[in-house]
């Protein structure tokens, strides 16, 4: 029978996490299952995510089911799975064969219990076909049937989906959990390449820029981008901006509205992890490289249109949230642009800036 506040869960050795997209969305979960860590340190405890973010818990795939290191530093095995290629060939023998294989992996871990914190069809699914007899996720996933797949459903707590990840892992730790900085993974061949491009702005602070989002909505102007970028270089910064698969046109639009100061730079997760870890300051709106910065504790200029802050903004580090009045929320994930997003002014931005770094960073 499902329960939905907060049953005692009589201890156990072995833990799967299901969360398996997509960047921000893993990087929310991660605090929660690093304060359970903490409270039970002998816990062995997998994950289950898709292929393209298994970077950010593991640096290398011959890591994965290997013993926990800096390159792997938060789960005790990785599990990769391919559900968006899956999805795309669902008739293939080759995709059947890798379904079938991933499965025989995490069954052989023998997971007592499944911690859904991603609250799909597809991700209750994977966690019922894992053969934990324990199974909890929330009492309102955001995909309703998923609930019918957990043997304990649970009321989540707080605004912050953060902390809706905290409250189904406290029921399992069985005391409440409070934030923990999440570890990423260390990688010495990352963080030399991470060091090289350092050096290569002769010293000078950081700035990270990221013009692209999941969906059009939630994009601030490329033009805009380029006034702050220019600000930051007169403020004695270097300015990069990040830019993910399909993005690079935008990329260069911000560097030419810059004048060519802004440099387009397209990483690995891996990379991105280690070069975040250098930089001064972060600029983006609600988008998985935004979640990492403030993950990493580094200063945050949030831009917000069509989400909530109070849901999805930056979580544990210093930060400036801008949203308009005029936005409205809306998760349909429409490529029509947010008209109080777009109203924002970059002077608007630098001024967030100085709030957070104060007015000389060079």
């Amino acid at each position: 029978m499902l329960t939905k506040h907060r049953p005692a869960i009589a201890p156990r050795d072995r833990l799967l996490v299901v969360r398996l997209s997509a960047m921000g969305d893993i990087i929310h979960g991660m605090p929660a299952i690093a304060a359970l860590r903490r409270a039970k340190p002998d816990l062995q405890i997998g994950w289950l995510v898709e292929e393209r973010w298994a970077e950010l818990l593991c640096s290398r795939d011959s890591e994965r089911l290997a013993a926990r290191s800096e390159r792997k530093p938060l789960a005790d095995w990785v599990h990769v799975a391919k559900f968006s290629s899956w999805r795309r060939a669902l008739l293939s023998d080759e995709t059947w064969c890798e379904i079938r294989s991933c499965r025989r992996e995490v069954r052989a871990r023998k997971y007592e219990v499944a911690l859904d914190l991603q609250g799909a069809i597809r991700s209750a699914l994977a966690a019922r076909s894992t053969g934990a007899g324990i199974r909890i996720g929330s009492s309102q996933p955001r995909e309703g049937p998923a609930r019918m797949f957990y043997t304990h459903a649970i009321d989540v707590r707080g605004a912050h989906v953060i902390e809706h990840a905290l409250s189904l892992a406290s029921v399992f730790a069985g005391q409440s959990l409070e934030y923990v900085q999440p570890p990423f993974p260390v990688d010495p061949a990352t963080e030399a390449w991470a060091d090289h491009q350092s050096e290569m702005y002769g010293g000078k602070p950081v700035a990270i820029l990221n013009p692209g989002a999941g969906w059009g909505a939630k994009c601030w102007p490329a033009q805009s981008f380029g006034a702050v970028a220019c600000a930051l270089v007169e403020r004695g910064m270097a300015v990069l901006v990040n830019h993910g698969p399909g993005e690079e046109a935008l990329a260069e639009a911000v560097r030419d509205s810059s004048g060519g100061v802004a440099v387009p730079l397209k990483c690995s997760v891996g990379e991105l992890i280690a070069l975040t870890r250098r930089a001064r300051l972060f600029i983006g709106g609600d988008t998985g490289p935004m979640h990492l910065a403030a993950a990493l504790r580094v200063p945050v200029v949030a831009l917000f249109g069509p989400t909530r802050p109070e849901r999805n903004g930056p979580f544990g580090t210093p930060n400036v949230v801008l949203r308009s009045p005029e936005s409205v929320y809306n998760t349909t994930h429409t490529d029509r642009r947010d008209e109080g997003l777009v109203s924002i002014q970059p002077q608007a931005v630098m001024e967030a800036v100085d709030q957070l770094l104060g007015e000389k960073h060079g």
